[in-house]
């Protein structure tokens, strides 16, 4: 009969929060992942997080932590890692003290803005930034110069990048431009590095500013800039049901 109290190891470390189910492969083909003091380095293992002893690189695991969800609100400047070995400021800064192994989903790129899902739930971390679930990404644009109609159909529409088509779900703009500056709001489902960014540089309508305002079913709300706060169980219950996961 089946142990149903047995789990892949990868999925042990990243529930406990070492880090994303990928990144917990490439631990265990490095052979830097112990069970019972054992080295494994193949990716089928089985454990029980609640009986084995999981180690990472001779650090003991805590494989039965409890869930943590958090929303920040990133400022511009910080970079979206947990540490800089060159001591710029990252998201780490505004994390240190708290005991858990924290890792962020997603990222956003140092001079933007915004909403950021940071958790110690690696299951959670893998299918929101997995292409296949396709969460839609929302932003607040501040663009030098005028988005025309023309222009705002043509993201709508879809333009060829460098690494392929990219096209906007929503686009709408926000106030009544100057005439130097116009403010939109721009809604993905993808995640590629400067994608809107590159997007608006496309029509030649360089970013000024940009703000992740949502990332799925979560919303920053009046969370300020530079301070986070814990989900709420229903935004937790939400998560779960858009990535197709039971609590």
């Amino acid at each position: 009969m089946e142990n149903n109290s047995l789990v892949r190891l990868q999925k042990a470390l990243a529930d406990a929060g070492v880090a994303s189910r990928r990144a917990c492969e490439e631990l265990i083909t490095d052979g830097r992942v112990s069970v019972n003091g054992e080295q494994i380095t193949q990716l089928g293992t089985k454990v029980n997080p609640e009986k084995d002893e999981l180690a990472v690189d001779g650090e003991i695991i805590n494989a039965n932590k409890s869930k943590s969800y958090l929303i920040f609100n990133k400022p511009a400047g910080v970079l979206s890692t947990m540490s800089d070995p060159e001591g710029r400021p990252s998201l780490g800064d505004y994390f240190k003290e708290r005991s858990e192994r924290l890792f962020h989903v997603g990222r956003l790129d140092k001079e933007s803005e915004g909403l950021i899902v940071l958790t110690n739930d690696g299951e959670i971390a893998h299918r929101a930034t997995h292409p296949s679930y396709g969460l839609v990404k929302k932003y607040i644009v501040e663009i030098e110069g005028h988005l025309s109609a023309i222009q705002a159909q043509e993201l709508r529409d879809g333009m060829r990048l460098e690494d392929g088509l990219a096209r906007a779900l929503e686009v709408i703009v926000l106030r009544e431009p100057t005439p130097k500056n116009a403010w939109i709001e721009i809604s993905i489902h993808e995640g590629r590095y400067h994608i809107v960014r590159r997007m608006f540089e496309e029509l030649g309508l360089p970013v000024l500013r940009l703000i992740r305002t949502e990332f799925g079913p979560l919303n920053i709300g009046e969370t300020k800039v530079g301070r986070w706060r814990h989900l709420n169980e229903g935004e937790v219950e939400n998560l779960f049901n858009v990535l197709k996961l039971n609590r």
